[in-house]
């Protein structure tokens, strides 16, 4: 029999684009004979559309793009819709949503709320993961070794410009990296070596949220692990970034390709089994269920940051993620036959919580 398959993907996000290439190619690597594939388009201005169900392949992004006279849904409506569907309603949804309103929680309460089974984190790890002030304090409280960080909120900034630049020059130096707190996929991030170049950077940064983050700059390569798992997380092979710019930026990642990666990355036994257990303890950290990217800045020394967790990694053809597991041994269609399995027993387990006295 097969599954019942709910695929959740645009969304009102500045990462929108991303959204729909992972789609795109979520949906060529689905085995129609195993799945039922039903498409649900959230656009720009945030509403859900309901596209019909996917009968053969599809080519493009523009084939997903539904308009609203399509049958536009209501979000509140959402479990109604979906029963009338398929008469028994979706077995699991897949949220391929990244960045806020669908990586960071919002959407994955909603599903909890209608006890639908979703692929991915849950509602804590995906708000803690979406927000990177948050997600670093946790990691300082688990002891976890990062680089130095600050964050202000823009009604901290505004008017005091010259003031927190100085304290971010005396507490984390040059050169630092300004990011919006609460976006992914290198959106808004910018690299400061000097004053200027600082202001610059928070105006950048401000402009896609209330709260930024400033990081140290470390000479570092970029290494990145993927993890799959509920209670017993797995590890995959190290891979390792290497931008032929200044920085791994959004162009880099998802439009031109320019950058390196390499995998598996050249990294000692020792190197790799540390990177490992910080992956594991970043993922029981917050939680984490499903899946995650875990990235890492490793030294010459070989000392070992972690940088940050990503709990929706993207699964373009430039992707570092579903590239990880495929040098571990798992082929991208299998990957996603495994993230919902693992959706299917995340809820399973939920089902045996008393919530009555």
């Amino acid at each position: 029999m097969k599954i019942r398959l709910g695929l959740l993907y645009g969304g009102k996000s500045a990462e929108h684009k991303v959204s729909m290439q992972t789609a795109l190619a979520v949906i060529k690597a689905l085995d129609a004979s195993k799945f039922d594939i039903h498409p649900i388009y959230i656009n720009e201005e945030g509403q859900w559309i309901k596209g019909p169900q996917l009968e053969g392949p599809v080519e493009s992004v523009k084939q997903l793009e539904f308009g609203t006279n399509e049958g536009a849904i209501e979000a509140t409506g959402f479990n109604s819709i979906v029963a009338q569907e398929s008469g028994e309603g979706f077995d699991v949804v897949f949220p391929l949503l990244h960045g806020p309103n669908g990586e960071d929680g919002t959407v994955q309460g909603l599903l909890e709320l209608l006890n639908i089974p979703y692929v991915g984190n849950g509602v804590l790890a995906s708000s803690a993961g979406m927000d990177k002030v948050v997600m670093k304090n946790i990691f300082a409280q688990a002891g976890l070794t990062q680089v130095g960080y600050s964050s202000y909120l823009r009604s901290e900034y505004t008017g005091n410009e010259e003031t927190i630049c100085d304290e971010v020059e005396k507490e984390i130096g040059y050169p630092c990296f300004v990011k919006p707190a609460n976006l992914g996929s290198s959106v808004g991030i910018s690299k400061a070596d000097n004053r200027e170049e600082l202001l610059a950077a928070f105006a950048e940064a401000f402009q896609f949220d209330r709260k930024v983050i400033i990081e140290e700059g470390v000479k570092a390569r970029e290494v990145e692990l993927g993890v799959i798992g509920n209670d017993y997380p797995e590890v995959s092979v190290a891979g390792e970034i290497i931008p032929k710019k200044d920085f791994y930026d959004y162009k880099a990642k998802y439009e031109d390709g320019d950058t390196a990666l390499v995998i598996p990355a050249e990294i000692t036994e020792e190197e790799y089994a540390n990177l490992k257990e910080m992956a594991i303890k970043a993922y029981k950290a917050l939680d984490c269920s499903g899946l995650v990217r875990a990235d890492f800045f490793l030294t010459a020394e070989g000392k070992a940051y972690i940088n940050e967790v990503n709990t929706m990694p993207g699964f373009t053809p430039f992707s570092m993620f579903p590239l990880l597991w495929k040098h571990t041994g798992v082929e991208y269609p299998q990957l996603i036959e495994k993230l919902i399995q693992l959706a299917l027993e995340r809820h399973a387990e939920k089902q045996k919580i008393k919530y009555t006295i």
